[in-house]
């Protein structure tokens, strides 16, 4: 993870990327916080059929109608630039080109010593939510409010890092990409209580974030996990390029 603080630089918006067809500078200037709901496993016919299982299984112990599942990843704009949110598995060692400001294990401690059980968090400039396409009742609009957008970004690489599918900070439930997306809104002061998975679905993890930074709003000078750094400014986190 970068460590120093060499400038900010923002890139044109990559092919694929959440702003409708070339909407242009404009679009990337106007302030604001976008949600995005990406159904489980979109494009990925394996993850897609684990995450039924496991829904299956869920609502059978829980004695309800199995639900579709939800990841969450949220688009950014600054005056300085358009940056994607979003925890995802590391792919390979080319994390600064992806804006990683964080990272963590899957599954155990132990198993995070090696990169298929390790997740990213990136807050990635002019960046890409995959499979975009299939969102559902995307985009949703927390804010246009640029001081909030930028606290946002400032908060990314202090996400908690817990161990990715397990309770390890007993919130209630596992730890994963909605919890990182949760715990951002909560502690960036946005609304959270008005924001719910699409109709018929539910998003694993959500709660454990709400409860981890409600928790933290507790204790006096609580932000989060120090970043790499020891500083909060996205300038620093993703500015080495």
């Amino acid at each position: 993870m970068p460590t120093d603080g060499a400038p900010l630089t923002l890139e044109p918006p990559l092919p694929g990327s959440t702003l409708a067809d070339d909407a242009g500078m404009t679009a990337e200037l106007e302030a604001g916080v976008d949600l995005y709901w990406l159904p489980l496993g979109a494009g990925g016919h394996s993850v897609r059929l684990n995450g039924r299982v496991f829904e299956a299984v869920a609502a059978r112990l829980e004695g309800r109608a199995p639900c579709d599942l939800y990841h969450s990843a949220l688009e950014v704009r600054v005056p300085e630039g358009r940056f994607v949110i979003e925890q995802a598995p590391v792919r390979d060692d080319k994390g600064l080109e992806r804006g990683v400001v964080a990272g963590g294990a899957v599954g155990s401690r132990w198993a995070g010593r090696f990169r298929l059980f390790r997740y990213e968090v990136r807050c990635w400039p002019g960046g890409v939510i995959p499979d975009v396409d299939e969102a559902v009742e995307s985009p949703l609009r927390l804010t246009d409010d640029p001081e909030l957008a930028q606290r946002v970004l400032d908060l990314a690489p202090r996400v908690p890092t817990a161990v990715w599918g397990r309770d390890e900070l007993a919130a209630g439930e596992m730890w994963n990409s909605n919890s990182v997306i949760a715990w951002l809104i909560a502690r960036s002061g946005l609304d959270v209580e008005s924001i719910h998975a699409p109709a018929g679905g539910r998003a694993p993890g959500w709660r454990a974030g709400l409860v981890v930074a409600r928790r933290q709003e507790t204790l006096p000078g609580s932000v989060g996990r120090e970043p790499a750094s020891g500083k909060a400014s996205v300038e620093t986190a993703v500015g080495a390029r």
